[in-house]
């Protein structure tokens, strides 16, 4: 079954000194500022569409990880990824470095690099996000 997940933003004024917010309808989560300042430059509290790119697409790959240990026989204690996305005012976004550490028993570090870079391919965010470069870096504590 098919799901649709909302948020929505308002902004006021121009580019440069203008202001919005971003906010989370599905969940209910909230509301979160954001500048041209906080994307640009420095975050000071505030978030930005590469921060919530950053978000799903960290939490996207750890579930297709999980998932697909979990389908392999060898589900994981733990995982953790990070997600960095860069922006460069006037290009756009211009890559995205995930880094994994997982904690998966009876798997050998080469079998869990397999399956990273499985989920990696597999990640329906990664592949929505396909035009950018997406890099992996993977740690295993076995």
């Amino acid at each position: 079954m098919a799901t649709t997940r909302n948020a929505s933003a308002h902004w006021e004024g121009s580019l440069m000194e203008g202001a919005g917010q971003v906010t989370f309808d599905s969940s209910g989560l909230g509301t979160y500022d954001v500048t041209w300042p906080s994307r640009a430059e420095e975050a000071n509290g505030r978030t930005s569409p590469e921060e919530l790119i950053a978000a799903a697409h960290s939490t996207c790959f750890s579930m297709a990880l999980s998932h697909g240990l979990a389908q392999a026989g060898t589900p994981a204690t733990s995982i953790d990824t990070k997600a960095a996305v860069t922006f460069q005012p006037g290009t756009g976004i211009t890559g995205i470095a995930l880094s994994v550490n997982g904690v998966v028993p009876g798997l050998s570090a080469e079998q869990f690099d397999e399956a990273a870079q499985a989920a990696k391919a597999g990640c329906p965010v990664s592949q929505a996000l396909s035009a950018v470069p997406i890099t992996l870096e993977v740690t295993f504590e076995g």
